[in-house]
Order: C-alpha cells, then sequence, then structure tokens
C-alpha cells in the first residue's frame, strides 16, 4: 500500500503539514458598518458611469459612437438614463472602445442598506481564502476531514440545492470548508478511485464557487475558481469532466466576444466525439447554449439561432427534468435561454413575451435559479417597450420574489430598473420601482 502511486503521483498515506487544527463551519455575519453602508458607486445607471468614463478619456458622443459601433442618438439616451445599457455586446463595445474593463462600466460589488442583497457579499473572503489556499501540488491546508462520502453527499446535496436557489448565504458557510477537505482527499486518499471521486466532486464545488462569484461581481475570482475546476478535470482526464470545466471556464463575461463564442464552439466540438450515453448528453448541451450566447453577444444572430437549435436536438434525447439533468440542461431550459438569447439581441416588448409563451413556467418551480433567470430576462426586455412596462415590473417583482439574494446583486436587472425609475411616469409604477430599487441599493 504505501508503493502505491495515485494520479498526482504521491504515495498514499502521506501525512499533511498542517496550517490549521480543523475545519470548522464559517460562520460570518456583516458588522453594523457593513449593514448600513451606501453603495459604492454614487451613478445610478451604467449610462452615467458611460458619460464620466467617456469624459476621462476626452472622447466626444460622436467618436466613442463611431468605436463602439453604436449610434450617437442611442449613447446619448443611455447617458441621460433614458436607455438601459444592458446587453452584453454593447457593454463589451463601449468597454473596448474606451480601453477599460466591464466592471468599471457595470459597478463592482457594493454594500446596499438590505441585508439580503449585503450579507452574500461577507461569504466572499472566506470563498477567496480557500481558492488562493489550496493546490493540487502540495499539502493540504487542513489536518483533518470529513469522510469522503460525506462530503460528496453535502455538494451534490445540501450545497448543490442551495446553489440552484442562489442562496449564497448558506452555499457560503459550507463551500470553502468544503473545498479544504476535498483537497485533503484528493492529497491522501484511500484509492485511486477516492482520489478520482474527490476530483469529481472538487469540479463541482469549483464551478459551484465561480457562479457564486461572478454573481456577486467577482468576475476576476469567478475565473479563478473556474480555472481550478479545469485542473481538476485534467488530473482527472476524463473529456466529460474536461467538458463540465469548460462550461464554467467559457463563460459569457468577457469582453471579447468573438473569442468567447470561438471558444465556445471548440469546446462543443471537442466533445462532441466523447458522448457516451444520453448521460452526457446536458453537457454538451450547455456548451452550446453558452455557444449560442456567446454568438448573441458578438451580434452575430445566425451562429446564435444555430447553437440554439443544436441545443434544442440535443434536449430531445433527454428528459425534461431539470433537477436530476447536469445544470438542469433540458428541453424547458433551452426555451429559457431563448429568451435569453433573444433580449441579448435587442428583443422587447411583444417579442419577448411571445419567448416566453415558449415556456411552460410550471416546470420551473423545482429550480428556483432557473425561474429567477428567466422572469427577469423577460421583464428585461418587456421593459424596453413603454406599452410593456407595467407587466415588467409584474415579472421582476416576482423574479425578485424568487431568489432576492441573486436579483439585488444582478447588474443588468439593476441598469433596467434605474432606467425605468428615470422613465417612470406614474405615481403606482414609481412606488413599485422605488421598492425594488432601495432593495438593491439604488438611489431613488
Amino acid at each position: 500500500m504505501a508503493g502505491h502511486r495515485t494520479l498526482l503521483g504521491r504515495p498514499l498515506g502521506r501525512r499533511p503539514t498542517a496550517l490549521r487544527d480543523s475545519a470548522p463551519r464559517r460562520t460570518l455575519r456583516l458588522s453594523r458598518h457593513q449593514e448600513g453602508a451606501r453603495p459604492m458607486h454614487d451613478e445610478t445607471t451604467i449610462g452615467a458611469r458611460l458619460r464620466a468614463l467617456r469624459r476621462w478619456r476626452g472622447m466626444s458622443l460622436d467618436e466613442l459612437a463611431g468605436l463602439a459601433g453604436l449610434s450617437k442618438g442611442f449613447l446619448s439616451m443611455a447617458e441621460r438614463g433614458q436607455r438601459a445599457l444592458d446587453r452584453r455586446s454593447h457593454i463589451a463595445a463601449l468597454a473596448n472602445a474606451l480601453r477599460v474593463s466591464e466592471t468599471d462600466l457595470t459597478g463592482g460589488p457594493h454594500l446596499g442598506p438590505d441585508p439580503v442583497q449585503s450579507e452574500p457579499h461577507a461569504y466572499v473572503s472566506p470563498l477567496r481564502v480557500a481558492l488562493e489556499s489550496n493546490s493540487f501540488h502540495a499539502d493540504p491546508v487542513v489536518e483533518r476531514a470529513r469522510p469522503l462520502p460525506e462530503l460528496v453527499a453535502l455538494m451534490t446535496g445540501h450545497v448543490e440545492k442551495h446553489r440552484r436557489a442562489y442562496d449564497y448565504i448558506t452555499v457560503g458557510q459550507d463551500l470553502p470548508d468544503l473545498i479544504d477537505e476535498l483537497h485533503w482527499h484528493v492529497a491522501q486518499p484511500a484509492d485511486e478511485a477516492a482520489q478520482r471521486l474527490a476530483l469529481e466532486t472538487l469540479v463541482e464545488a469549483y464551478m459551484c464557487a465561480a457562479g457564486m462569484a461572478r454573481s456577486l461581481r467577482h468576475p476576476d475570482l469567478g475565473q479563478f475558481a473556474a480555472t481550478r475546476a479545469d485542473e481538476a478535470a485534467v488530473l482527472l482526464d476524463d473529456p466529460i469532466a474536461r467538458g463540465k470545466a469548460a462550461f464554467s471556464v467559457i463563460r459569457p463575461n468577457a469582453a471579447n466576444w468573438h473569442r468567447v463564442q470561438t471558444l465556445a464552439e471548440r469546446a462543443a466540438d471537442r466533445l462532441q466525439p466523447h458522448i457516451r450515453d444520453d448521460r452526457d448528453v446536458p453537457v454538451l448541451g450547455m456548451l452550446t447554449l453558452n455557444a449560442a450566447l456567446a454568438a448573441a453577444a458578438s451580434r452575430n444572430r445566425d451562429a446564435a439561432e444555430h447553437w440554439l437549435n443544436e441545443a434544442a436536438d440535443l434536449a430531445r434525447r433527454v428528459p425534461d427534468d431539470l433537477k436530476n439533468n447536469w445544470q438542469a440542461f433540458s428541453k424547458t431550459n433551452v426555451a429559457i435561454w431563448r429568451v435569453t438569447v433573444g433580449v441579448e439581441l435587442g428583443k422587447g416588448g411583444g417579442e419577448v413575451a411571445e419567448l416566453a409563451k415558449g415556456v411552460t413556467e410550471a416546470k420551473l418551480d423545482i429550480h428556483p435559479g432557473r425561474k429567477t433567470c428567466f422572469l427577469a430576462d423577460v421583464g428585461r426586455g418587456l421593459a424596453r417597450d413603454p406599452k410593456w412596462r407595467n407587466d415588467a415590473i409584474r415579472w421582476l417583482r416576482r423574479s425578485e420574489e424568487t431568489a432576492p439574494q441573486r436579483f439585488r446583486n444582478d447588474p443588468k436587472v439593476a441598469e433596467t430598473i434605474a432606467v425605468m425609475l428615470e422613465q417612470a411616469r406614474v405615481a403606482a409604477q414609481g412606488r413599485e420601482l422605488r421598492g425594488m430599487a432601495a432593495r438593491m441599493g439604488i438611489p431613488h
């Protein structure tokens, strides 16, 4: 047994160098200062930040419009808070033209007065520590770990359940210790099978960390976590695990959308020959959906439609089961992404309402995360047409009720609400919008 070597080439039974005695459950609360903090940015809309950045660069509206491929009239209205800058392609084009990051435009993480919006941010720091202090080629940072089956059950059960509900507070309490202890099992497993199971679970744990970090507006930390997922998948030397990690690494959040689209398409093509059975289909399906959204953000309407159709074909091979399919890939999920892609392509009002009819909403009750994103995307799309504004408010309110932590930290939703506030002329609209704005930390 002492001479047996595992995937990492280490003899079994090696003792780690302990950096701390145990892995206690992290339970954090915000300080009084944090609970009462105002947003860290003064600008209400992305357009207001755009105006400040444009003037800082010494550009005229004509110059910026020409570099970004957008109309001067549209940018003028956006800067005045009359049009929402909530399309990825617009934000990417403007960030490139101004030579700034997307976060400079959308605004970084902030703490508002609402604890549901702000408290999840308290768990980013311990998550960062877990990501930065663990390595696949060094001794684990903990001296002991819970049994591997218990950790696997925690990740696939409790943590996954709350991840799907975008409950970052509950996820944040468990995920850092879970990552620490899974690394312990990778470093000194009972056998190679145990090491592979620990690595497979780490792929999911790091993907969960990436999603949480990105949703709380820490894109660099999210990309770091996704890269760690890919490192675990490389050690497994399993194409399906690499495909899962690719879904997290090649996310539609980069400024160079053409590159993201190319990487997503290559990942899907690379995985295609390795699909062994229908259990692997959702991995390929989610990669095709990534490619569709990246194509939409690249303003390539034909490619976006192609990849949506590819995803629909794959969805016919698996049950329409958001609970048990990996990343909820299914016929219903493809219909949700059609809405997301449509909104990214600039559709609004009645067009978005028609796309929403393709989603059987009752099926989403089992997956609050998918439901809140669907409701928010429909609301954002409807808000683009003044005739649909009352309906937009109702859809957005329902999204907030479904997963408030996710909703109140979404910069695209914040941009829509801030612009609608500027546009509001009816008292009833204003009251409802001001309520959502207050909970998101938007000056109102």
